[in-house]
């Protein structure tokens, strides 16, 4: 029996070992691809700056959801009532983009719940079967309450859940990141929609404090990267993941979704695109 104990034990840490060494490294080509993105070609093509009359540029999704302008951003609020899916919200913006793409805001978490997730989409469209064309404006009124399931059976994109927290236990939920393709399908289910597996993050994004989010899909790769506003380059974390085992989206909107009770404030919005 203490054999046993003791082989398992080993096992156990080879595996521990194995994947300490797999996230170190994914955190290296993170770093990388943050760095190298900084010096494309990139050309602004979308700014926001939060203070402004926000439906010029976006428009909602969600029958119980507030967007306000303030001086420092723009305030994004979902409903109020937890388990309420007419409490989600998705804001998306009005201009689609096209090709390799970097998103950059100032983002701060305004909320202290300890549930539900902030999600980026990138590059929605509809998935061009039944009503789910394309323009996703032309189907507007079947998001008036945003279900997840009418966003990831339907709509071709990237996601990325952050400052995200699990829905079972509000006591004891931990921050994670993860990102996923949409849609699903008739063999693919929404969890399998995940590229690769959640990573747990601790502390990553606490209220009240302002963050320099970067999210950027540049060919088959996938960045998220974040810092303190202000704070030094020590102190930034980037995620990367690989999408090439997934059809690629080259187009299409973004949006931000909020789910039920959550709240942010988004300011000095920027979209950019490689220069021809």
């Amino acid at each position: 029996m203490k054999l046993i104990t003791l082989v398992f034990a080993a096992l156990l840490s080879q595996s521990t070992f194995a994947a300490a060494q797999e996230t170190q490294a994914s955190s290296r080509r993170a770093e990388e691809l943050f760095t190298s993105s900084q010096s494309l070609p990139w050309a602004e093509v979308f700014r926001f700056s939060g203070t402004e009359d926000w439906e010029e540029s976006w428009f909602l999704d969600g029958l119980k959801a507030q967007v306000r302008p303030t001086e420092k951003g723009m305030v994004f609020t979902a409903g109020p009532i937890r388990d309420d899916h007419a409490s989600h919200a998705v804001l998306w913006t009005k201009r689609e983009f096209k090709g390799d793409i970097l998103v950059q805001y100032d983002y701060t978490r305004l909320d202290t719940v300890n549930w539900a997730v902030n999600i980026l989409y990138l590059h929605a469209q509809g998935k061009g079967e039944d009503i789910f064309t394309p323009d996703i404006t032309e189907w507007s009124e079947y998001r008036e309450i945003p279900y997840m399931r009418h966003y990831f059976d339907n709509m071709n994109l990237l996601h990325i859940s952050y400052a995200a927290l699990g829905n079972d236990d509000d006591s004891s939920s931990e921050q994670y990141i993860h990102a996923r393709r949409y849609p699903t399908g008739p063999n693919r289910t929404f969890p399998q929609t995940g590229i690769g597996d959640r990573q747990p993050v601790g502390e990553f994004i606490l209220p009240g404090v302002i963050y320099e989010i970067t999210a950027a899909k540049i060919g088959e790769s996938l960045l998220f990267s974040t810092k303190p506003k202000g704070a030094g380059e020590e102190e930034r974390r980037s995620f990367i993941w690989d999408t090439s085992d997934f059809d690629p989206v080259t187009e299409g909107r973004i949006g931000l979704r909020h789910m039920w009770t959550r709240s942010a404030r988004y300011a000095n919005f920027r979209v950019s695109t490689i220069k021809d």
